[in-house]
């Protein structure tokens, strides 16, 4: 028999160019900082190989170093050979050598665009100048959101936000100190988060003291995406010294080496670099000048116009000595990965038409909000000029000082309401105001005191399937939440005071099956203070309705036990029916008239001839409707 003869050996097929790329932006994360240990050598990326001055099609490993030598030098400058070549996924992948060096330039700065991008302006806008107050300036790149709490943030860099000598809440100031040394009437928030390193030179800081609007100055345009830039791939920035510029994306997957200075020295960032668009060259020559540093580089469509995905955050250019015009930048899913940012404000705000809020035409009779004194109007945040603050189905007046709200007023349509879970809704900020005026989650950390909702979640979900479910999530803004103990908030624990509302439509004929509400805290200057913040230990309810076509309203007052935080005691919390006068002189604020004249619990008392003791309510049915 003969024997068979063996089918030749196939031979390894050639990786597509997808999977070559990815193999060598593996070799590069692993290999790469060990190439940036030699001192002459400032960067290594991937790149189209360059033959005689031009750019082949032919993929590389590029490597810039600081001085190009013949090999009979390299020695003197403490430097070794680079190789000619790599073996990455079986295919012999060519090296390249640049001549190239970076900086990241925060020192000395370059007068750049005057304008507003070197003034204090309000609202702030992505593409002025920025930093710490410890530093001179660089650029704010775009507004980004907290991924866990929807707080809004500046983004920058390290080196702006941060710097050397920085740490974590310093004060922001915009403009930049080197272009407005009034660093205490500039400030504008402080730094919340940062790093540095191959994930990139990246932070973010709040927006405390100024409003803010997301379109990037002199392009128009409002980051919505993140994208991931290609070799060849055409981009725009704005920065606060050589304002919109074009570029072209050179180098992808690059690690650079930059010189932070004492006491930081030299990191290793990861990125990709950009050139020189030559379609669009820049002015002087230069895409970017120091003080540019967080600049956010927008991909460009077909049409040369800017769209609204980010490529990257440029971090540093060419050092002032080297011919050769270029810039790097972090890749915008790196720095959002590492910072923990998104692009998106919250589940349900801002919106780009603002929620009608609370009804005061909502049971036929006119009800008003109340009036804050003039001092409480110093004291209150605002949204635009009014302290007034709207949501879906309720609005309120924020306190700056205490953190938490003056009063909430919410309309229930007890008709039309809706069951929906509260499950996976965040509590989270408001994002259209300042954090420094609100309490965030910190407080509620391992210890007894629960976020308690003012407008009750359960009030608020009415109305078409889109509104009632809007509703859901804007009461889990903590503007409508304040410090409660566990044992009044949870459960059948706080009975008495989470039924009040169900109980107006159990006892009473209420016109419409429609009630507005009023509530929140009382305010004492010698309230508990707890991690730093004065803890409410009294809270107001109001509730207004029509009966008989007749506004009536009925006033009540709590207070919590706030030794129970260390003591632990179980002492019950006793709820209060008041005439809505002493309402208005514990909390400062006042009442319309006309809601004042349709409470007669004061003359109830007085007719009844009831002694001045005060008697906490036991049961709902105590209550004199």
């Amino acid at each position: 028999m003969a024997k068979k003869k063996k089918a030749p050996a196939r031979k390894p097929s050639k990786p597509s160019r997808t999977e070559l790329m990815q193999q060598m932006k593996q070799f590069v994360r692993s290999k790469g900082v060990d190439y940036l240990r030699d001192k002459n050598i400032s960067s290594v990326g991937i790149g189209y190989k360059i033959s005689k001055e031009t750019k082949t099609k032919e993929l590389a490993i590029q490597f810039t170093v600081e001085r190009k030598a013949a090999m009979a030098e390299l020695e003197s400058l403490g430097t070794a050979p680079i190789p000619t070549s790599f073996t990455i996924g079986g295919v012999t992948v060519p090296t390249d050598v640049l001549q190239r060096k970076y900086e990241a330039s925060f020192r000395v700065l370059p007068e750049g665009i005057g304008g507003p991008r070197k003034t204090r302006i309000d609202p702030i806008v992505p593409g002025v100048s920025v930093g710490n107050k410890r530093i001179s300036a660089g650029t704010l790149g775009c507004i980004v959101y907290d991924r866990g709490n929807g707080a809004s943030y500046m983004l920058s860099n390290w080196h702006v936000l941060h710097s050397p000598t920085g740490q974590i809440g310093d004060d922001i100031v915009q403009p930049g100190k080197h272009d407005d040394n009034r660093v205490e009437q500039n400030r504008v928030g402080t730094l919340v988060r940062s790093h540095l390193g191959v994930a990139g030179d990246c932070a973010v800081a709040s927006i405390d003291d100024r409003a803010f609007d997301t379109k990037i100055l002199d392009l128009a345009t409002v980051v919505e995406k993140i994208g991931e830039p290609d070799l060849d791939d055409k981009v725009m920035k704005s920065g606060r010294t050589t304002a919109v510029t074009h570029g072209i994306v050179t180098r992808i997957h690059t690690i650079t080496k930059i010189d932070y200075g004492a006491p930081v020295g030299e990191e290793s960032v990861g990125g990709f670099e950009i050139g020189p668009d030559p379609d669009h060259p820049p002015v002087n020559g230069e895409i970017s000048l120091g003080g540019d540093s967080g600049s956010v580089w927008l991909f460009k469509n077909a049409q040369g116009k800017p769209t609204n995905v980010m490529a990257g955050l440029h971090f540093a250019g060419e050092a002032p000595s080297d011919p050769n015009e270029h810039a790097v930048a972090c890749y915008a899913s790196s720095v959002f990965e590492k910072l923990e940012i998104t692009l998106q404000p919250s589940p349900s705000l801002p919106q780009a038409v603002q929620p009608t809020g609370y009804d005061p035409n909502f049971l036929g009779s006119r009800v008003d909000v109340p009036k804050l004194t003039s001092a409480q109007k110093a004291d209150a945040a605002k949204l635009g000029s009014s302290h007034v603050i709207p949501y879906t189905h309720f609005s309120l007046a924020q306190c700056k000082s205490r953190r938490f709200c003056y009063w909430v007023a919410w309309n229930v349509d007890g008709g039309r309401l809706r069951r929906l879970s509260r499950n996976g809704i965040p509590f989270i900020l408001d994002p259209r105001l300042p954090n420094s005026v609100q309490v965030g989650n910190s407080l509620y950390a391992n210890n007894r005191l629960d976020r308690g909702h003012v407008a009750r979640r359960a009030d608020l979900v009415w109305g078409t399937p889109s509104e009632a479910k809007k509703a859901n999530i804007d009461s889990f803004f903590f503007t409508n939440i304040t410090p409660q103990m566990d044992n009044f908030n949870q459960g059948n624990l706080g009975g008495i005071w989470g039924r009040l509302e169900d109980a107006v439509f159990e006892e009473v004929n209420v016109e419409n099956l429609r009630i507005s509400v009023f509530g929140g805290p009382v305010f004492h200057d010698d309230d508990r203070n707890f991690q730093g913040i004065k803890i409410p230990r009294e809270f107001f309810k109001v509730i207004a309705f029509v009966e008989s076509g007749n506004l009536k309203t009925r006033g009540f007052l709590l207070t919590q036990n706030l030794d129970q935080l260390e003591l632990l005691d179980l002492d019950e919390f006793r709820v209060f029916q008041v005439a809505l006068t002493e309402i208005e002189e514990r909390c400062g604020f006042s009442f319309p008239d006309d809601l004042k004249d349709a409470d007669s619990f004061a003359e109830q008392l007085e007719a009844l001839a009831e002694s001045t003791e005060r008697k906490a309510i036991e049961s709902l049915r105590q209550i004199r409707w």
